[in-house]
């Protein structure tokens, strides 16, 4: 199976302060992979590194076997990746239809082409039309993004991250602060959308977790300290030492 996500012997330190240390970590083209540990295990950060937020103080990130580490976010993204944040971002004053359709103007190959009326191109239209579909926020087409509530707009970044065209999806916490009922649909969501694509997931909530992944890495300090299967990560004593507990029972 060939690989979507590669890191070899990934560091990154501020300062004297090491954060990521000496991390390796694959992930298969077409996996949902899920990267889970405490507050303050380096998961986020490792997130920035991958999608070029950071730069690594050591080590390499390859994206389908090319080297991007050091490149700058959009050149990333231009290759084929695209990331959620754990703070929602979206633009708050502009609708939920020009949300989207500015990630699909950019798939579709228009960038900046600025002497056409977006308004008379049929196959962003019908692009957008059909994630504001999947993401099941037609009704609120035209309301800005700002005024969406935080499940709403949650979702809404989910179709943003899937809108350009992105194989590789990464997402960060995306079901964080939702009721039981909102993570439920958001699940559904995500298995739904990234059909077909490359998942990296940073998640805290282990049914989210277990449900919806095909491997899952645990990250305790700045380093993987298991990879494996759901079944192999709920039975690994290292890892309910360190993290899971009894939610692995």
């Amino acid at each position: 199976m060939s690989t979507a996500i590669e890191l070899r012997g990934v560091e990154k330190s501020f300062g004297i302060t090491s954060v990521i240390r000496n991390v390796n970590l694959t992930v298969a083209q077409g996996e949902r992979h899920a990267l889970i540990g405490p507050n303050g295990a380096g998961k986020s950060t490792l997130f920035n590194l991958i999608s070029g937020y950071m730069v690594p103080s050591a080590g390499s990130i390859l994206l389908r076997d090319e080297v991007v580490s050091g490149l700058p976010p959009y050149q990333i993204n231009r290759r084929g990746l695209s990331r959620s944040f754990q703070v929602t971002n979206v633009f708050a004053n502009m609708s939920v239809w020009e949300n989207l359709r500015c990630a699909v103007l950019w798939a579709a190959g228009y960038r900046y082409t600025f002497w056409k009326n977006i308004d008379n191109l049929p196959e962003v239209r019908e692009r957008t039309a059909r994630i504001l579909s999947d993401i099941n926020l037609t009704a609120r087409r035209d309301v800005p993004a700002g005024l969406l509530t935080y499940a709403e707009q949650r979702a809404l970044e989910i179709g943003i991250t899937v809108a350009g065209g992105a194989n590789v999806i990464l997402l960060d916490e995306p079901t964080a602060g939702m009721s039981h009922a909102e993570t439920e649909r958001a699940v559904e969501l995500i298995r739904r959308l990234t059909e077909g694509c490359t998942l990296l997931i940073v998640e805290h909530d282990m049914s989210v977790v277990f449900g919806l992944a095909d491997r899952i890495s645990v990250l305790v300090y700045g380093q993987i300290i298991a990879s494996g299967t759901p079944e192999e990560i709920r039975g690994n004593p290292k890892v309910r030492e360190a993290y899971l507990g009894e939610e692995a029972a």
